[in-house]
Formats: structure tokens, C-alpha cells, sequence
């Protein structure tokens, strides 16, 4: 059995979520490639706001289902990232400028809105080309589409002819899930405005489905009009019903405050003669209190924020695992994602092909991590800046030098990123929380017998050594138990509530710096 074989094999019984949602798109086509030739991911994106962690989260998430599909099967696969760039903008933004602008523009499509940057042809434009610049930051495989174009160029006008001819069958899909007062006004079909260019939400009458033809009152005018060539474009719901029916799409993802809105697209698609796509809903993320995250109250961590103190990898790690369950995402589960992301692609080599399949690095590389490793943890790196205070790259890397006999940036230069990330983190974070403590009771003589154990190690004494020193003290001192201990010497000399395994810190740290920290701890 070849390499990819045994690949195929194990992924076909692996519970890794990718492989179980790419099995769903197996028992798609049971025969085979279908008639177009390919199976097609979809991810949407609406351009009247930026780029942000849940764009990132849904593209990503779907790009490894795509991936794990491609080890599943040989049928071809593409992934588009749709634009909704035909929808009328509801309201202003509060990150741009030339607000009065936009004000002045409310309601018309994006892509016939001017840039209030004024560095595109439409504000759509500028979004779009951050999503396709936001996205190609990160080596995504997909094709951008633009709802504009699509509408405009005829891509949909078959498609749009089906709308009217099943108009009252979407009506009845629709109808029951509106309040009353909204199903008086409600149409599926939204007509652009030939005098103001607003996208109206009128109700509208189905002159000659074949034709595209529809009329509706427009300022007090009855106005026939074809909806093809961007005259017209669909509520949203019934919009990306159409548009999984039109491209045939295969599999789209969405967050768990859309299922209401799959359950109806999906009734919808039948209603047209299409199939709904495969795929689920995931869950939110939630800020530090709980809270969904959400853009306009800018609550919870944006991308940029956790780029800002680490790498993309332990983002894409922590997006990775449970994506059914409600995760908190802020500041402070940075530290742990990055640790724990390491920690699994350090077990990848060793772990058999099934373990492997179910390891998130597997997922986040495609395949097996780059082999370097790293000799310390993002934590214990925390640790040591937060007690050198105001440090540069260079002098961590001096105390690195004592620790990890060939710590260069040259041998390890993911921990060189991982230092920078460090001080960052810190800089806003750590120093401003660390308080020590003077130790009490039984706390100072067992710091006053670590000072002198740490006095009397001969000068190659490994972290081994010294943590047996720190846990010999510990079970001997007095303590109630060695939790007690290990809390005393994070308090008192690291000024935090958690901390590092001692023996670890005082190597990298050196031992004469660390009996400068417990003088300074008995001192106070």
C-alpha cells in the first residue's frame, strides 16, 4: 500500500472533524465527480465593513474540510470567496471617512457607492480588494467572486428566470417566518431604483417570468422592469438559495445565528430544483464576559490584535479545535494556544497516521509541520521578560545563549518570532499586572534555604537539578502542601498568580540573577 493509500485509509475512519465533514461530500457523489466536474466550497463575505477574525475563521475552516476532502477523493475542487457587493448599504460605517458621503449614498449597491477612501471605483471595490489582499496574507487557495459581476454578466439570469417562475413557492417558504407586518411589504425580489438607484424593498409582480419582466411602484410610478442585468437582486436569504443552485455549490459553513437562515435558503434551493449544499454550523466566539463578539459593539480580539502577540498558527490552532463549541477569544488564551500548538507539533512525528490525522497541526500544514522545534515555551519566555522588564530581542537571546548551547536566531528563528511576540505581550499585558509580594511565614525560610542550595550548585548544574532542589524544599519546609510552595516563589518572585517550572526559569534566568530576585523578595 503506497503512502497516499495508507493516508486515504486512515482518513476515512479518522473522527478529526475536517475528515468527517469532507465523509458528507463522499456520500454526495457516490458515483463520482458530478457534472460540472468538480466539488465547489463556498465561503460569503459581506464587503460593507472589513476584514475580520470571522472571516479568517469561516475561510480557513472551510479550506481544511477542502483539503481533507482531496485526501479522501481524487475529484477536483474549487473555493470561492463571494462578495455580496450587491447589496444596498443599510448604514454607515464608524471606521471610514467621508461619512456624509456615504450617508448621501444609503441604500444603493456597494459597487455603485464612490470610495470613501477615494482609492477605488466603488466602495465595494476597496473592501474587495482588502478581502483578496486580507486572504492572499495567508496563502488561501480560492476564486474571488463579485455578486455585481455576477448579476450584471448573466451568470444568474437563468437562475433569476426560476426565481419568478417559483415566486410563490418561495412566498410560501417565506411568508410563515415573517412578522405580519412584514409579510404585507416582503419580496423576494428587490428591484433597483431607475430614478434614485436604491435597492427598493417593495413588493413587486411577476409580469413574464421567461422574460425576467416584473413591475412595482416606485415613488408613486408603476415601472415594469427586467430584474436581469443588475436591474434587481434578491433578499438574502433567497439570494444565496439561488446562488447554491445557480454555481452549484457543494459545501458553505456558517455560524450558529444563521441555522434559521440555512433551514430556509435550503427549502428554497428545492423550490428552484437545486440541492442544498453540505456543511454546519458553528459556533461563536465569545468575549471575556461572555458575550458574542461582534463588530459594531468592537467587543472580543480583533485579527490584527492577535497577530499582534502571536503567530498565525496558534490563531489557526486555536479556530481549529471544537468549532462546535462556544470558545471565549481575548488576550488572555494567546499565551496557552501558542504553547498547546506547539506541544502537538512537537508529538507529530512520533504519532501513528491516525493519531496524526486527529492532530491539529496535521490540519493547520496540510500535512506534516516543518521540523523545528522549540528548546523553551512561550510561557517561560513570558516569565523571563516580565522579570527583565524593558528587554530587547538581543539580551533575551543572551540568556537563551546559557540555557540552549546553540540558541541563535539563525538555528531557531521561529523562536526568534516567538520572542518578539513575547515582548509584546509582556509590554501591554504582564507588567502591568505583576505585583510581588514579601513572602511570609514559613515562605521566607524556605526562600533563605533556596538561596543557599542555589549558592552552592556547581556552575553546570541543569534545570533537572535545580528543580529537584526546588521540590526537595517544598515537601521539607513546612508547607501545607507543595502547591503552596510553587505559589509562594511565583508571587514573590515573579510577581503573578501562575508561573513556570521553577527549575526551568532559574536556568534560563541564571542562577545568580534568580538569588538577586529572592534577596530582593526577602528585602521587602
Amino acid at each position: 500500500m503506497t503512502d497516499k493509500q495508507m493516508l486515504r485509509a486512515a482518513a476515512l475512519d479518522s473522527k478529526a472533524w475536517p475528515y468527517e465533514e469532507a465523509r458528507k461530500l463522499l456520500k454526495r457523489y457516490p458515483d463520482g465527480a458530478p457534472a460540472k466536474g468538480h466539488v465547489l466550497f463556498e465561503t460569503g463575505y459581506g464587503p460593507s465593513g472589513l476584514p475580520h477574525i470571522g472571516t479568517f475563521n469561516e475561510v480557513l475552516r472551510t479550506t481544511m474540510v477542502r483539503k481533507a476532502f482531496e485526501t479522501l477523493s481524487d475529484i477536483p475542487t474549487r473555493l470561492i470567496a463571494f462578495s455580496d457587493d450587491m447589496d444596498g448599504l443599510r448604514k454607515v460605517p464608524d471606521n471610514v471617512p467621508n461619512k456624509e458621503m456615504l450617508a448621501a449614498h444609503l441604500g444603493k449597491p456597494l459597487t455603485r457607492i464612490p470610495d470613501p477612501f477615494g482609492t477605488h471605483e466603488s466602495f465595494a471595490a476597496h473592501n474587495n480588494a482588502l478581502l483578496r489582499e486580507f486572504l492572499d496574507r495567508f496563502g488561501f487557495d480560492y476564486e474571488f467572486v463579485s455578486s455585481t459581476d455576477y448579476y450584471e454578466g448573466g451568470t444568474f439570469d437563468a437562475a433569476l428566470k426560476g426565481v419568478l417562475r417559483h415566486y410563490q413557492g418561495i412566498m410560501d417558504v417565506m411568508l410563515p417566518t415573517l412578522r405580519k407586518e412584514r409579510q404585507a411589504t416582503y419580496s423576494p425580489v428587490l428591484p433597483v431604483s431607475p430614478k434614485s438607484g436604491v435597492v427598493l424593498q417593495v413588493p413587486i409582480e411577476v409580469v413574464d417570468a421567461e422574460a425576467g419582466l416584473i413591475a412595482f411602484d416606485d415613488e408613486g410610478e408603476r415601472i415594469t422592469q427586467t430584474i436581469l442585468g443588475g436591474k434587481a437582486k434578491l433578499q438574502w436569504k433567497v439570494d444565496w438559495a439561488m446562488r447554491w443552485v445557480a454555481l452549484g455549490v457543494d459545501y458553505e459553513m456558517a455560524g450558529k445565528d444563521l441555522i434559521d437562515s440555512v433551514t430556509q435558503s435550503s427549502k428554497i434551493a428545492r423550490v428552484l430544483g437545486g440541492r442544498p449544499p453540505e456543511g454546519f454550523n458553528y459556533e461563536m466566539f465569545l468575549d471575556e464576559k461572555g458575550e458574542k463578539i461582534s463588530k459594531s459593539k468592537g467587543n472580543g480580539l480583533s485579527l490584527e490584535q492577535w497577530l499582534t502577540y502571536g503567530p498565525d498558527e496558534s490563531l489557526a490552532f486555536y479556530i481549529y479545535r471544537e468549532p462546535k463549541k462556544a470558545k471565549a477569544l481575548h488576550m488572555g488564551v494567546i499565551p496557552r494556544a501558542v504553547d498547546d500548538y506547539w506541544q502537538f507539533r512537537a508529538n507529530y512525528a512520533a504519532q501513528p497516521i491516525e493519531q496524526k490525522l486527529g492532530n491539529p497541526v496535521h490540519h493547520i500544514h496540510n500535512g506534516p509541520p516543518p521540523a523545528e522545534t522549540l528548546p523553551v515555551t512561550f510561557g517561560l519566555l513570558l516569565n523571563l521578560v516580565g522579570v527583565m522588564g524593558e528587554a530587547s530581542k538581543a539580551q533575551v537571546w543572551g540568556y537563551l545563549a546559557n540555557y540552549v548551547p546553540d540558541a541563535t536566531p539563525e538555528t531557531y528563528p521561529a523562536l526568534d518570532d516567538l520572542i518578539g511576540y513575547a515582548l509584546a505581550y509582556a509590554r501591554d499585558f504582564v507588567a502591568p499586572t505583576l505585583k510581588r509580594r514579601a513572602p511570609v511565614g514559613v515562605e521566607v525560610t524556605a526562600l533563605e534555604r533556596l538561596d543557599g542550595e542555589l549558592a552552592a550548585l556547581p556552575t553546570d548544574a541543569s534545570a533537572e537539578d535545580i528543580q529537584n532542589i526546588v521540590y526537595e524544599i517544598g515537601k521539607t519546609a513546612g508547607f501545607e502542601n507543595l502547591r503552596d510552595w510553587f505559589k509562594a516563589l511565583y508571587e514573590t518572585l515573579l510577581g503573578s498568580e501562575q508561573g513556570p517550572r521553577m527549575g526551568s526559569f532559574i536556568a534560563l534566568y541564571g542562577v545568580e540573577n534568580s538569588r538577586r530576585l529572592i534577596r530582593e523578595a526577602l528585602d521587602r
